[in-house]
């Protein structure tokens, strides 16, 4: 398959989920915002290379990190010893959070609205390294077959428990957090491993083993952010004392 096959079927999806926001932008430009003729003309050059971007990223995705991750993940799943997906999991979890640019654009965000008060470098580290835990935990979980419902059913009472203990500032921050990770790195790539390796190792399904590391993913975010919440209450209260 070459790299540039299903270009045009990318690009339609790119155009598809740009053009109701340029009609949106547009309806309220003319009947509300009244903005400058040279903001709008920068706001439309910036859709067009926001779509040229997301159409070589995407393409690149697809063709590119997914058959890789399918085959490295058939490839992981017939090793000998088994327990070593556990730790590349915790690797793998981490750089493809890391490079995921919805992360680093939340992170950005959150440090200016924040004033500077929270560092884009911390949420960024909290964000991977939640990740990266998750992902080892979906690895053991393919491994020796644990149920999903045995990790998402506490994982989630426990965020709701910890709502009333983070700090407020950080509790928005944090589930937001957990749709951000869930991004074209982790879908395309890290699920693409967990199939494949589900369906390398015998008596697994590819369905009922491989998929759910998703939702283990948007789950690492919020725990973490609300660890981090927690933190920082405690240490305003011994200010405050």
């Amino acid at each position: 398959m070459g790299i540039w096959d299903g270009i045009g079927h990318t690009s339609l999806g790119v155009i598809r989920s740009l053009l109701p926001l340029l009609v949106l932008f547009i309806i309220f430009q003319f009947a509300v915002l009244k903005l400058p003729r040279s903001y709008v003309l920068n706001l439309i050059k910036g859709a067009l290379l926001a779509a040229a971007g997301l159409i070589l990223f995407l393409q690149g995705v697809n063709n590119g990190f997914f058959p890789a991750g399918q085959a490295m993940g058939q490839m992981l799943g017939n090793i000998e010893r088994q327990w070593l997906l556990i730790p590349f999991g915790l690797m793998m979890g981490f750089l493809a959070t890391w490079g995921e640019p919805a992360v680093r654009i939340l992170s950005d965000q959150i440090e200016d609205a924040s004033g500077g008060s929270i560092r884009k470098n911390l949420v960024l580290y909290a964000i991977s390294s939640g990740v990266a835990l998750f992902v080892a935990l979906g690895m053991a979980r393919t491994v020796y077959g644990i149920p999903l419902q045995w990790i998402i059913i506490p994982g989630y009472a426990l965020a709701l428990g910890m709502l009333w203990l983070s700090d407020r500032r950080v509790i928005a921050i944090a589930f937001d957090a957990g749709g951000v990770a869930t991004g074209p790195m982790a879908v395309t790539f890290v699920l693409a491993i967990a199939v494949g390796i589900a369906s390398a190792i015998e008596g697994r399904d590819p369905i009922v083993d491989g998929f759910g590391l998703i939702a283990l993913i948007a789950l690492a975010p919020i725990l973490t952010i609300m660890v981090f919440g927690l933190i920082l209450r405690i240490r305003l209260r011994k200010k405050e004392e």
